[in-house]
């Protein structure tokens, strides 16, 4: 009995103080994201207030928040979106994938990590956060605006480079070889294949199998098929949390909008249980150590999704200054930031305080560069050409060869 309620106590707290920072956070403007990992600190190993009786509820709250994260994720989608998506922006994705993907590499590689170590920071580098900076566009009134579908679409190739990305991850950390990781990445290429095909050519089956004009049962068939799904994926080593977004895919249409407005609740709710299980993973005081290649990550990377976001507009047709309001919407990393990092913690214990110091830094400085970027470049540039033209006026004009030699013709 004293278990149990030191449980609820706890748990009721933990919950408690989740509304509560979410609620001042939405307050100030900002992603409850960083506070919800600062909370998650404070209650953890070496924190100020450490929790025993609710780990290991927290842990499994916090593998729901993934799988949800990632059906809702999918649900935002439909196939042809996403073939769309693929067909014209494969070149953005190409050079987002290079440009971020690469300084968390060198950085693992740099810092003597394993494979999976280096494969899951590049992957915490290159994934931009689509929930801090949907939000971001929202809040700005930028939705309307010609750069906002570049900006989407670099989301969605990122998005559904998961499908791939995750289940190679997976591999790695299994201990699988090479033939065993190829495998595992051609069943994950044929599943998604299968389920964009069957979500294009007969979608609205799937959805009307699947829906119910009672909000109970579509809740219970859709969770309840997510979670089997996951199980089963896992099972496979293809990544539960891909299990989840191929769900999300094959539902469409009125099925997909109801699914969503009745797991939205749900998954902000274990999302935020997530964020607070992977600060609890983490000891505050292994953050001071990588406090100097968490800034110099987020630096780097900060220019890199500035570029771009400047490219994949420059491509689209976009404004000069259009270009630069992509490249800033584009820097925050958040959530898959964090759910990679929580997957490879286990092989690479050092990345969980890289992790929440990089994910802390970029969450706050990501709404900045979307609201800053553009006028701060412009504003460098209309300076230098002021002082490029004050210079020009200042400087006397080079007398020409036939008047030096005249004026040295009259002095003799």
């Amino acid at each position: 009995m004293h278990d149990s309620t030191v449980l609820l106590i706890e748990l009721g707290a933990v919950i408690l103080g989740l509304g509560l920072v979410g609620r001042f956070a939405g307050r100030i403007g900002m992603s409850p994201i960083p506070l919800y990992l600062l909370g998650g600190l404070a209650f953890g190993h070496g924190g100020l207030f450490p929790l025993s009786a609710t780990e290991g509820f927290i842990e499994v709250g916090a593998e729901i928040g993934v799988l949800l994260l990632l059906l809702l994720l999918g649900l935002e989608y439909t196939a042809s979106e996403l073939v769309t998506s693929l067909r014209t922006q494969y070149p953005s994705g190409i050079v987002d994938f290079a440009l971020n993907a690469t300084p968390g590499a060198l950085a693992g590689l740099l810092l003597g990590w394993g494979p999976a170590g280096v494969l899951a920071l590049a992957g915490v580098t290159w994934i931009s956060s689509s929930g801090v900076i949907a939000k971001v566009l929202t809040d700005l009134g930028r939705l309307g605006n010609r750069e906002t579908p570049v900006v989407l679409g670099v989301l969605v190739m990122e998005d559904l480079s998961m499908a791939v990305y995750l289940p190679l991850l997976t591999a790695l950390l299994a201990g699988v070889g090479l033939a065993g990781g190829s495998v595992t990445l051609l069943i994950a290429l044929g599943t998604v294949g299968s389920v964009l095909y069957f979500a294009l050519r007969h979608g609205r089956l799937i959805s009307r199998a699947v829906s119910s004009k009672t909000p109970e049962m579509l809740l219970l068939v859709v969770l309840g098929l997510t979670l089997l799904v996951a199980g089963v994926a896992q099972k496979l080593q293809v990544s539960a949390a891909v299990g989840a977004f191929l769900v999300g895919i094959a539902l469409s249409g009125e099925t997909a909008e109801n699914a969503r407005a009745l797991l939205t609740p749900l998954r902000d709710l274990f999302a935020a249980v997530f964020f607070v299980f992977f600060g609890l993973s983490t000891r505050p005081g292994e953050i001071p150590p990588v406090l100097l290649p968490a800034l110099l990550l987020a630096a780097v990377t900060v220019v890199t999704k500035i570029l771009t976001g400047w490219y994949a507009a420059r491509r689209a047709g976009v404004s000069r200054r259009g270009q630069l309001r992509a490249g800033g919407a584009l820097v925050a990393r958040g959530e898959f930031s964090v759910v990679i990092a929580g997957l490879a913690v286990s092989a690479e214990p050092r990345i969980g305080p890289l992790a929440t110091a990089y994910v802390l830094l970029m969450v706050i400085i990501g709404p900045l560069a979307a609201r800053w970027t553009e006028p701060a470049v412009s504003g460098l540039r209309r300076r230098l050409g002021r002082e490029r033209a004050g210079t020009d006026r200042a400087a006397p004009p080079a007398p020409s060869p036939d008047t030096q030699t005249g004026t040295e013709s009259l002095k003799s």
